[in-house]
């Protein structure tokens, strides 16, 4: 029997824990729990640990974990976890390490997606990547000359918390944009846009000018190569880029609106993939 060592990626949520086993570039076993979100610190660390136990084995080299939430990266700790309130300040790295006795690593879960992207995903080729997530929130992870930027405290590249308009830029391009701007499912008004109902395509296509307005202050920023989109509200990017695109053209430099990438995450579970890669990328 060969003998394959692999690494441990960890993505959780409000909603569910999601663990994978990784061996090169496949995951080779999922697990998914709900994740206990209004319960202890004690009951949704229980809720990890089941779903790692599920995964690691003897040959498993490292545990990586994504977290919605800021991360102290060096000491692996978490603070103030988006949707789970009994999280405000949890050593995870220490608590983790203590289990499994691996080697752990913790940061952000846009930053995650980045690293995803950067060693399984479409971004393989570039060194300068900018992970954008719309999803519920938006998130955006940073990866300058093939290395994670996190800031001081990894909060590098928060834009959703950046003022825009009435409200900030999460609220006009991610998810909310749909339920609490225009009070609609933006899964109803997906379906409808596919079935070519102009309202809905409409609506796509001014979530597609606020968010094209904030990719062009993400480019003054930080001029990456690609910007890779994921997150569930990407899935309806063939309905609002046309109108992304337009919010860019005035942008200052169009030699570098020539040399852009805009794509689309087509890798299930980066995330898990990106935790996974931690250790790699810090290398």
């Amino acid at each position: 029997m060969k003998v394959t060592n692999n690494i441990i990626g960890v993505d959780l949520g409000g909603t569910n824990i999601r663990a994978g086993k990784i061996i090169g570039e496949k995951i080779v076993h999922l697990t998914k729990l709900p994740t206990p979100s209004k319960g202890s610190v004690e009951e949704v660390m229980d809720q990890i640990y089941a779903a790692i136990d599920d995964c690691v084995d003897e040959f498993s080299v490292s545990i990586g974990v994504g977290v919605p939430s800021v991360v102290d990266v060096e000491q692996g700790i978490v603070y103030d976890v988006t949707n789970i309130p009994s999280w405000k300040v949890v050593r995870l790295k220490e608590l983790l390490e203590k289990r499994y006795n691996l080697p752990v690593h913790v940061n952000n879960d846009a930053n995650c997606f980045a690293v995803g992207e950067k060693f399984f995903g479409k971004a393989k080729p570039f060194k300068n990547i900018v992970g954008v997530t719309l999803g519920t929130g938006l998130g955006c992870g940073l990866i300058f000359n093939g290395k994670l930027y996190e800031g001081s405290n990894c909060g590098a590249g928060e834009f959703g918390n950046v003022p825009y308009l009435s409200h900030n830029v999460e609220y006009y391009c991610s998810g909310q944009f749909f339920t609490d701007e225009k009070r609609v499912s933006a899964i109803d008004i997906f379906n409808k846009a596919k079935k070519g109902d102009n309202q809905s395509i409409q609506m796509f296509e001014e979530y597609g000018f606020h968010l094209g307005v904030v990719l062009k202050s993400i480019l003054y920023a930080y001029d990456p190569e690609i910007i890779i989109l994921g997150g569930s509200v990407s899935q309806s990017f063939e309905f609002f880029k046309k109108a992304m695109f337009h919010a860019l053209q005035d942008f200052a430099f169009s030699n570098v609106l020539a040399n852009l990438k805009i794509d689309v995450s087509v890798l299930e579970n980066s995330a898990i993939f990106g935790a996974a890669a931690l250790p790699i990328i810090k290398q």
